[in-house]
């Protein structure tokens, strides 16, 4: 970037983020996260750690973009059986990416992209985009296909040289590996066991929580995992939703 390597803009000052917006960038990604249980084996922050980390990576894709600060926590209460989970309710994170949208825009940017990374925020996510779209100048692009972010998880498996495939995605051999990449130490490796495979309902998961069909909240087995599996991972997910953005971009230009 121009006034400071790091694309992430919480750790930009108030004057290098103006010197971008007057130098050509436009574009804001917005993770948006979750405090909640990921097994014994990996922390709370998982999917927190995660937005952090796909926000800088198509940030830095796009090459003229900003990393916003992740939202968290989110709407976890399918996993409020496991301590330490924090929930709110999906009309407060709602209002949350609205005043994250609503800051952007009246500072300047025109393209603010949401990339939820837990599977309760993308209702919430696909709900309220339409409408903050309608209530500010910027465009707002919502990222929240689940099924297409687990299909490119798992072709980031296989990528990775991991032939493994998870139909649901929680704390098994993806979520495992994307921490891997980003910071292998935060993995309990002692604690890696498999967890519930086969078949899973996922509206099961959402009205009679996770401990319904896991005793440990693990699906799948992180067994499989590697850090690089996980960096194919992310940069796949990345590449793919930068794209989705340029063409957005481009499409309203």
């Amino acid at each position: 970037m121009k006034s400071n390597t790091s694309v992430r803009l919480a750790e930009r000052t108030w004057p290098e983020v103006e010197a971008e917006l007057d130098e050509g960038t436009r574009t804001a990604v917005v993770a948006v996260g979750a405090i909640e249980q990921h097994g014994p084996h990996l922390p709370l922050v998982m999917d927190t750690l995660a937005g952090d980390e796909l926000a800088r990576r198509i940030a830095e894709e796009l090459g003229d973009a900003l990393a916003a600060p992740t939202i968290r926590p989110g709407c976890s209460g399918h996993h409020m059986e496991f301590p330490g989970t924090i929930t709110i309710p999906p009309e407060t994170l709602m209002d949350l990416i609205r005043s994250y949208c609503r800051s952007l825009d009246e500072h300047g940017f025109e393209h603010v992209a949401l990339v939820p990374t837990h599977g309760g925020n993308f209702a919430p996510v696909n709900t309220v985009a339409p409408e903050i779209a309608r209530e500010i100048d910027a465009n707002v692009l919502a990222l929240a296909d689940l099924d297409e972010l687990m299909a490119l998880q798992n072709e980031g498996l296989r990528a990775g040289g991991v032939a493994y495939q998870e139909d649901v995605i929680h704390a098994g051999a993806v979520e495992t590996a994307v921490v891997m990449a980003v910071d292998e130490g935060l993995v309990r490796t002692d604690e890696l066991d498999v967890g519930h495979e086969g078949e899973i309902s996922v509206s099961r998961l959402l009205s009679e929580g996770f401990e319904a069909i896991t005793d440990t909240g693990v699906l799948g087995d992180p067994r499989e995992a590697t850090p690089e599996a996980g960096e194919a991972i992310l940069d796949g997910v990345a590449e793919a939703y930068a794209e989705k953005i340029r063409a957005e971009r481009e499409a309203i230009s």
